[in-house]
């Protein structure tokens, strides 16, 4: 199987499985609506695949990894209803579609984004896959990725950093648990699924962080010279939001080539662990040549 099989299969199938499980939930129909509104309105699945691609390069079965990749876009998707809210980014677009709250106001988008993050653990925990420890220690890690400790840990750090000058550590510090974790945990559930070790797990979460690094910068350069037909949402929101970017303080060119250096790391330390790593090197392609 190559790589645009592998992914265009089991872009299907995570797809298939979450609308499945959403349209079995027993919930009103105004949240069901919103809710699917903003999960089937695009997006590459970028996170579950590169949890399947992770399950793939240790030989095992990778459908043992549709629902936590089903969970893991749950949340992003939670992620991007809240990000485009008044109070936080205040955006009208996403993926070229109106944005959840402008479509359903933002009660209904406050509501769907929650749901999609508290039952996205539902879903690992009803995985018939699974054995009992690791739906614990996939619960467990979710959890820390996508809690204080990780994605919204990191948002409120760039909340509280608007208007503010701020260096480059600090503002990989904010990347790495904002945009960072979900990557970490993409990788991590995938070691995890396959039954790999703690020195395995350990060299993973270092690949995240270099890759998690590169998806910011990248969508940092996007919102300044990007599309905004191909991007799907209005540029230079950062500059609107007055926040400190890699562009801001590095330039375009520089960005570039921070861009490359941690793209080329997270490639090295990929192939330190002598795996079928080709489809998770074909994801860190995408994620540093995307247009969108």
């Amino acid at each position: 199987m190559d790589f645009n099989s592998f992914s265009q299969n089991y872009r299907e199938l995570l797809d298939k499985t979450s609308i499945h499980f959403l349209n079995s939930l027993q919930l009103a129909n105004a949240l069901k609506e919103a809710i699917l509104y903003s999960y089937t309105a695009g997006g590459k699945r970028i996170r579950p695949l590169l949890l399947l691609a992770t399950i793939y390069a240790f030989n095992e079965d990778v459908v043992k990894g549709i629902n936590s990749g089903c969970a893991l876009e749950f949340i992003h998707t939670s992620s991007l209803i809240h990000d485009d809210l008044p109070a936080m980014d205040d955006d009208d677009y996403r993926r070229g579609k109106l944005t959840n709250h402008k479509v359903f106001g933002e009660a209904s988008a406050i509501l769907s984004g929650d749901a999609l993050l508290v039952n996205a653990f539902q879903l690992i925990s009803e995985d018939k896959y699974l054995t009992p420890n690791q739906k614990i220690s996939l619960v467990k890690n979710l959890a820390i990725c996508s809690g204080a400790n990780g994605m919204i840990g990191g948002q409120q750090i760039d909340v509280e950093n608007e208007n503010k000058q701020i260096d480059l550590d600090f503002l990989m510090k904010i990347n790495a648990h904002k945009t960072g974790k979900l990557i970490e945990f993409s990788l991590v559930a995938g070691a995890i699924i396959a039954n790999q070790n703690e020195q395995v797990i350990s060299v993973l979460k270092k690949v995240s962080f270099h890759i998690g690094i590169a998806f910011q910068i990248k969508d940092d350069l996007l919102d300044v010279i990007g599309n905004k037909e191909i991007i799907g949402k209005l540029t230079n929101s950062d500059e609107k939001n007055h926040k400190i970017t890699y562009v801001s303080l590095l330039g375009i060119d520089k960005c570039n080539k921070k861009l490359t250096e941690h793209y080329q790391k997270s490639m090295d330390l990929i192939r330190s662990l002598n795996i079928n790593s080709s489809f998770i090197e074909e994801i860190f392609k995408l994620i540093i040549e995307r247009d969108n």
